[in-house]
């Protein structure tokens, strides 16, 4: 494993792997009624979030605790930031502190890569979303979750992706979910299809490594996984469609299209979802949609990824023995 995590781009075959098999380690620790490591324990994390956040502020904050780590939470709103304090100052900031690991999320593409490479700080550093350009750990935990569900949860130990087809669908020019899942996947061997818009694809996409389909339709058939993409108003300037109507009437998902895919095929989307427009009610509470699951999985993947930076070793979960609390009797009792 590398010192920081940027983009999923920077990720090997092995890198990837080892962070699957480590987090499906993980996931049998969250199966145990006392759900804690010593592993982190002394080292100092901070949740440096510039942009509102739920699921992966509280995902990666459970991770933290999870493996015993001290845990601060930054939000700009109330901070000096609010005030012009720079990134810079910000970080010199934590560095005076002595923290070990920064997860950070900011709406500017490239902030995580400066921090990590600016010498302003000497700790880990965690991309938790960056502008419209990456979020690595989304893209693991979708891929733990397609591996969980279209290999197995046991015999998907040390394997990829290979020839498997997944789908992405809707708003990929403000995606960072998209650009993170295309890259992360095509190094896991899986073969990749954007569906969307012509006004929602990005310019150069055709040097991504992936297709590009403007017919959701012809898609659905030969599909293993579709996720569906949040359709990102925030980040608009401009009218991207005619109308909500229209949009969801080709290329939304709902029951009739979900009925077209394969029998093992499922529905996964990173959140928050619109329901009514670019998924129903229907599919989004169907069996084989996987939102939930994401969600479980994304606290594992985000252990996976914080022990390997920050203890370096492949973890086993066997090795460590499991946590018990009995009653004191006797004279133990105060």
């Amino acid at each position: 494993m590398q010192r920081h995590l940027i983009s999923a781009a920077d990720l090997t075959r092995d890198d990837a792997v080892l962070i699957l098999d480590t987090a499906e380690e993980m996931a049998r620790v969250a199966d145990r009624p006392i759900k804690k490591l010593p592993t982190l324990r002394g080292r100092t994390v901070v949740n440096l979030f510039f942009e509102d956040s739920t699921r992966t502020r509280i995902s990666f904050e459970a991770a933290e605790k999870r493996l015993s780590a001290d845990v601060i939470n930054f939000s700009a709103k109330g901070s000096s930031v609010s005030k012009g304090e720079s990134l810079k100052d910000t970080a010199q900031t934590l560095e005076a502190m002595g923290v070990d690991a920064v997860v950070i999320r900011h709406g500017a593409s490239g902030a995580p890569y400066r921090l990590a490479n600016s010498g302003w700080i000497d700790a880990a550093v965690i991309n938790a979303g960056d502008g419209t350009h990456q979020h690595p750990t989304q893209a693991l935990l979708d891929a733990f979750t397609m591996r969980r569900r279209l290999v197995g949860r046991d015999a998907g130990i040390g394997q990829d992706l290979s020839g498997r087809r997944i789908t992405i669908v809707g708003d990929v020019l403000h995606s960072r979910v998209a650009r993170s899942n295309v890259d992360l996947l095509h190094t896991l061997g899986a073969e990749v299809t954007l569906v969307a818009p012509p006004t929602l694809v990005p310019v150069g996409v055709e040097t991504w490594p992936c297709e590009v389909s403007y017919d959701l339709d012809s898609t659905l058939s030969k599909s293993d996984a579709v996720m569906m993409l949040r359709v990102q108003r925030e980040r608009m300037n401009a009218a991207f469609f005619p109308t909500e109507r229209e949009y969801s009437r080709r290329y939304g998902l709902d029951g009739d299209r979900m009925a077209r895919m394969p029998e093992h095929a499922i529905v996964m989307h990173p959140g928050p979802m619109v329901r009514g427009m670019e998924i129903t009610a229907e599919v989004a509470d169907s069996d084989r949609c996987t939102v939930v699951e994401q969600v479980a999985n994304g606290v594992s993947i985000r252990m996976a990824v914080l022990y390997l930076l920050l203890g370096g070793a492949v973890f086993d979960s066997r090795n460590v023995p499991a946590v018990t609390h009995t009653r004191p009797t006797g004279s133990e009792e105060k």
